[in-house]
């Protein structure tokens, strides 16, 4: 049985040899660092066989093996090493093919082709193709979402061009009519002003609008969170939109749970709701009624704005909050309905609170929904 020193001088002496063969092995893959895998994986073999082989061949000269076993386990260490490459390089293969699909996958992901790998890949390369893949997903919506909002910048350009000459056109009008004196009369001057001064008010509110729908794109949007009264809230939005319904004889009621709160910016939500009020009360004839509720329940608070503006197509539905969107039919555009922006920046507000705005058919009209989680992350 070998004694105890004799295994501590076995240690020491294969150390050594491992040791020195590590040394210039290290090397060896230093400079195959930037070559193929099967290369690494068929060097770090090699020098696994030759640090195994010196230790052996360390180990018996020291410890006086005869010649013939010796070369017996020579010719084992190397015949066993030899297999060992080959099997190396056979693995090396497998993952340099893995690799290889998986950089032609990330080739096509730029052109939005993209295909996950096909052959079953080591678990860390299956790995970087799962994360390749959600990353695809998320550049297919990203520029499905630049798409759609390109898209919607065309249309807005062509809507604010169209709407803005007319009020600068009545402007220009009215403004040569009293340079020239055509307006000679005190009553004709007082009217001429008091339209530039409306055509005025309109151009402020569409600038006013784009500007809002500017910060909201380019998510500039800073809230100011507060714990804010959805009573007091509903009060103040049915005081503010009353001149408005009255003027066009549509009846304005409104109901709201007492003593309930909603953390939000009670500016920017005052300006989403008041646009979805001014929405309702444009296109609901006189003697209609536009109805506002708000609600809390355990985890959101709802408000809703109900019209009776004839319904909205159900091709139209899903566009209804798009930029610059103002419908045909029933919804048939104003003069005072603005460039059709209010939608879309009630939603961009309601979205800013993570909540949601949906609108669907009911009754004589359509309703107005939005939810508001009740804890703002």
């Amino acid at each position: 049985m070998i004694s105890f020193a004799d295994v501590v001088e076995v240690v020491q002496l294969a150390a050594a040899a491992t040791l020195a063969v590590g040394l210039v092995g290290g090397v060896l893959l230093h400079r195959l660092r930037g070559h193929s895998v099967r290369w690494l994986l068929g060097g770090l073999a090699v020098v696994t066989v030759l640090s195994v082989l010196a230790s052996v061949l360390v180990v018996a000269g020291a410890m006086f093996l005869s010649p013939h076993d010796r070369d017996v386990v020579v010719v084992v260490i190397v015949a066993a090493g030899i297999g060992g490459l080959v099997v190396a390089l056979v693995l090396g293969r497998v993952v340099t093919g893995g690799a290889a699909q998986l950089a032609s996958s990330a080739r096509a992901m730029s052109s939005g082709a993209y295909e996950p790998p096909r052959q079953p890949l080591p678990r860390e390369l299956a790995a970087v193709a799962a994360e390749m893949a959600n990353t695809d997903a998320r550049l297919r919506e990203s520029r499905q979402r630049e798409i759609a909002l390109e898209e919607s910048r065309r249309e807005l350009v062509a809507w604010v061009s169209h709407d803005l000459r007319s009020p600068l056109a009545g402007i220009r009008a009215m403004a040569e009519a009293l340079e020239d004196g055509v307006a000679s009369s005190t009553e004709d001057r007082a009217r001429y002003y008091s339209g530039i001064r409306r055509e005025t008010d309109r151009l402020s509110v569409m600038v006013d609008d784009l500007f809002e729908l500017s910060r909201i794109h380019a998510r500039a949007l800073r809230l100011v969170i507060e714990q804010v009264g959805v009573e007091d809230l509903v009060s103040e939005l049915l005081a503010s939109a009353d001149p408005l319904a009255r003027s066009k004889g549509v009846r304005l009621v409104g109901s709201a749970d007492s003593g309930a709160a909603v953390p939000v910016d009670p500016r920017e939500m005052s300006r989403a709701l008041h646009n979805l009020l001014s929405n309702a009360i444009h296109h609901t004839p006189s003697d209609g009624t536009v109805r506002m509720t708000a609600s809390v329940s355990e985890d959101h608070a709802f408000f809703a704005v109900a019209d009776a503006c004839g319904g909205i197509p159900e091709d139209d539905l899903p566009r209804v909050f798009d930029v610059a969107f103002r419908g045909v039919a029933a919804r048939t555009p104003t003069m005072d309905s603005g460039a059709g922006l209010g939608l879309a920046i009630a939603r961009g507000i309601v979205e800013a609170h993570a909540g949601e705005i949906d609108v669907r058919n009911a009754g004589a009209g359509c309703c107005f929904e939005v939810r508001i989680p009740l804890v703002q992350l």
